[in-house]
C-alpha cells in the first residue's frame, strides 16, 4: 500500500503543472474568441483559484513521494500527541 502511495505522489505532482498549463491555454483561447472584459474576468478568477490548488497537490505529492503518508494513525487520539 505504501508504495501505492507513492506512486500516487508521482501523479499528484505531474497532475499540478500538467492542469494548470490546460487552464491557461484554454482561457487564453476563450480569451481570443471572445475578448469582452465578461470573459476576461471569468477566466482570471479561474485561473487565480486554481493555481494555489495546483500547489496544492503537487505538495500533497511531495510529502506521498517522500513517505510522510506512510504511517497515519490509527485513531483521533493519536492526532492531538
Amino acid at each position: 500500500m505504501n508504495k501505492l502511495k507513492r506512486y500516487a505522489g508521482i501523479l499528484w505532482m505531474l497532475l499540478g503543472p500538467l492542469t494548470c498549463y490546460f487552464l491557461i491555454s484554454t482561457a487564453i483561447a476563450e480569451i481570443k474568441s471572445k475578448p469582452v472584459i465578461d470573459t476576461k474576468i471569468q477566466w482570471a478568477v479561474f485561473v487565480i483559484v486554481f493555481i494555489p490548488i495546483a500547489i496544492g497537490m503537487v505538495i500533497f505529492g511531495w510529502y506521498a513521494l517522500q513517505g510522510e503518508y506512510d504511517q497515519l494513525p490509527e485513531n483521533s487520539d493519536d492526532v492531538a500527541d
